[in-house]
């Protein structure tokens, strides 16, 4: 990877990270496309705009400290992909997934936005998961822009409570969305403590919350907490798993990536299979 300062931002060239497919996997709600060349969003508690370029991409008003010290983490750059994939390919991940999957990384998000991500995400829609998403951080987030938000506390969230999420119009994921913020505000769930702790920790620990099963969990430990052997069954992994593999499947054949697999899995399902 070659990191360059340019005038207005940084360059970043030779990296293996496709930028349309990692945003566009459904591990993350705060990035769109402009103009199908320029993804902006929020991440880092700041605005972002990454533009693709031959190569690479180039990441608007940002310097190449800010660049090295925190977006180089969120994009999960320091990681052999490379040498991931070679591993998965010897697991019996099938060729499809494993090839149109290839580029895709697995962001470094907030966890605690990564928790109330994936519970509004329940049995929902991309467009309206962004939609509530947005909504949430409007009502409460900090203005960092022309309508573009922070995503909010754990702390201002529990203040509003169930009846002050309703302007987000989250339906029955409000009452979700205030138990887990009122847990991270009394620190009865503590989700800094839970990247070094096993994923079967990670999974219980997260599930105290009103409304958070495995899949739910699983998305969290894998986006947020960097737990790469999560394997978070949607319907559409169960769809993969009843098509590629038999009743005997088990997500540990993909051994410590096995969440990158289910990554590759997704895509493809979603995009590219016939």
């Amino acid at each position: 990877m070659r990191i360059t300062e340019k005038a207005g931002g940084i360059l970043v060239t030779d990296c293996d990270i496709d930028l349309y497919k990692t945003f566009d996997c459904g591990q993350c709600f705060r990035f769109d496309t402009v103009d199908g060349k320029t993804f902006r969003g929020v991440a880092l508690g700041r605005p972002l705009a990454i533009n693709v370029v031959e190569d690479g991409f180039f990441v608007e008003d940002m310097t190449k400290e800010e660049f090295e010290g925190k977006l180089s983490l969120f994009l999960d750059l320091d990681r052999d992909y490379e040498d991931i994939h070679l591993s998965l390919s010897k697991t019996g991940l099938h060729d499809g997934a494993l090839q149109s999957g290839k580029g895709i990384h697995i962001l470094r998000q907030d966890p605690w936005e990564a928790l109330c991500s994936f519970i509004i995400s329940q049995n929902n829609n991309i467009p309206r998961i962004k939609k509530i998403i947005a909504a949430l951080c409007a009502l409460c987030g900090d203005e960092l822009g022309e309508g573009i938000y922070s995503f909010p506390t754990a702390d201002r969230i529990a203040v509003l409570g169930v009846e002050g999420l309703s302007p987000i119009k989250a339906g029955f994921r409000a009452k979700y969305i205030a138990d887990a913020a009122e847990k991270v505000a009394r620190r009865e769930l503590v989700l800094d403590s839970l990247y070094d702790v096993s994923l079967d920790e990670a999974i219980t620990a997260l599930c105290t919350v009103k409304g958070v099963g495995p899949k739910v969990a699983g998305c969290v430990a894998l986006f947020g907490l960097g737990h790469m052997d999560a394997f978070p069954i949607d319907v559409w992994i169960k769809r993969v798993i009843d098509k590629y593999y038999d009743e005997n499947f088990t997500p540990s054949v993909f051994g410590k990536y096995a969440g990158i697999a289910q990554q590759y899995l997704f895509y493809h399902e979603r995009y590219l299979a016939e």
